[in-house]
């Protein structure tokens, strides 16, 4: 008996020594899987029940199918999870307000358009394009929406960044400042296709990194009546730059949210309208700019006048706060009297001594089913 174990320790304490030495490597090395699918996209989305039916849905309503066939691209994936939650939550807002449910059969193509497309990257990027430290910048299948990918780690069995690779994958909100984008991660990347990469993103992701619930429970604000009856702006401070310089007090009245007014050493400034012909307004909207909230303005007052000397005040705010940047806020204003000019006296901005907006609008009256202006 001791001879028996004798012959057969030795060999044992040696594969014993050599399986411990494999295990403990001081880092978490998934072994490497096979992650080619033999197929298109589309298929490979088709392939998994029960996982990708809603963003299939929302690909077909699109026209997206082809694309997912042959064009190469980068998929980051939205499983049901995330469609669930998103429709859950807008619906539950719109049953407190006493509108009808939406479904992604029935909402506006046109929002589901701008937000899925942000998914659907041009060209193919696994996780070893996005090494660098910044990331890299990446670039929607249809609009070309600035979108930002970053490789991460997460952490292993007590060793930090010690496990598998995810993707920090944000929407930059068309701003170069971090603090403003909204990021998610991915729960599985490099699934390769024939014709793309797909990194799934987590369940847990709202799809429309925010965005869903605010575009459909927006009330557009009625016309623009600097574009609609036309006329002349004014200011009473130009920015340091000079009247043509690209942040000139030109662009809060161009309707266009990623322009913007900038004016340093800020005490108090108004813009003014003069419209072709006196008209009647029953609303203007204030857009935030790309980049610093404390910039905002917070108090204003909104003036009008029928020969530019006499002013009328018809709304005073205080205390106004933008949520988010390119942010447009609708202000109703009970108002019957048709004016030729109206003013925007821009009192206090959040902190600091610089103040920027991106737009002011003011608005004509909202319209009832039959077409009237309401009272």
């Amino acid at each position: 008996m001791k001879h028996v174990i004798k012959s057969y320790g030795y060999p044992l304490v040696l594969l014993l020594l050599v399986f411990a030495c494999a295990k403990d490597r001081g880092y978490y090395q998934p072994d490497e899987i096979d992650k080619h699918f033999n197929g298109d996209t589309y298929a490979y989305l088709q392939s998994k029940h029960g996982v990708y039916d809603s963003l299939l849905q929302v690909i077909d309503r699109l026209g997206l199918e082809q694309t997912l066939r042959d064009s190469n691209i980068t998929v980051f994936a939205l499983t049901n999870e995330s469609f669930q939650l998103a429709i859950t939550n807008l619906n539950n807002i719109r049953y407190l307000a006493d509108r009808p449910s939406e479904y992604l059969a029935t909402i506006d193509q046109r929002h589901l358009d701008t937000m899925l497309t942000q998914y659907i990257i041009r060209g193919k990027y696994p996780t070893d394009s996005m090494l660098l430290q910044d990331g890299v910048n990446l670039q929607g299948i249809r609009h070309g929406y600035p979108m930002h990918a970053k490789l991460a780690y997460t952490n292993s069995s007590g060793f930090v960044d010690g496990g598998p690779e995810t993707i920090d994958f944000s929407d930059t909100k068309k701003s170069q400042f971090r603090r403003n984008w909204f990021t998610t991660t991915t729960g599985s990347v490099n699934i390769e296709t024939d014709n793309a990469f797909v990194h799934v993103v987590n369940s847990d992701h709202v799809f429309g990194f925010g965005d869903f619930i605010s575009r459909l429970t927006f009330i557009p604000p009625p016309p623009n009546l600097f574009h609609l009856v036309g006329g002349e702006w004014s200011t009473s401070r130009e920015n340091s730059g000079g009247p043509n310089h690209i942040e000139a007090a030109q662009f809060a009245f161009d309707g266009n949210r990623e322009t913007k007014f900038l004016l340093g050493g800020f005490g108090g400034a108004w813009l003014q309208f003069k419209l072709n012909e006196p008209t009647v307004a029953g609303a203007y909207t204030i857009t935030s700019a790309n980049d610093f909230p404390e910039r905002d303005p917070i108090d204003w007052n909104l003036e009008a006048s029928h020969d530019g000397e006499t002013w009328v005040t018809l709304d005073s705010r205080a205390g106004e706060i933008f949520e988010e940047r390119f942010q447009m806020k609708v202000y109703r204003i009970n108002n019957r009297v048709a004016y030729q000019y109206y003013r925007l006296n821009i009192l206090r901005n959040r902190s600091g001594d610089t103040m920027q907006m991106a737009d002011w609008s003011v608005n004509a009256p909202d319209q009832t089913e039959d077409g009237d202006a309401q009272d």
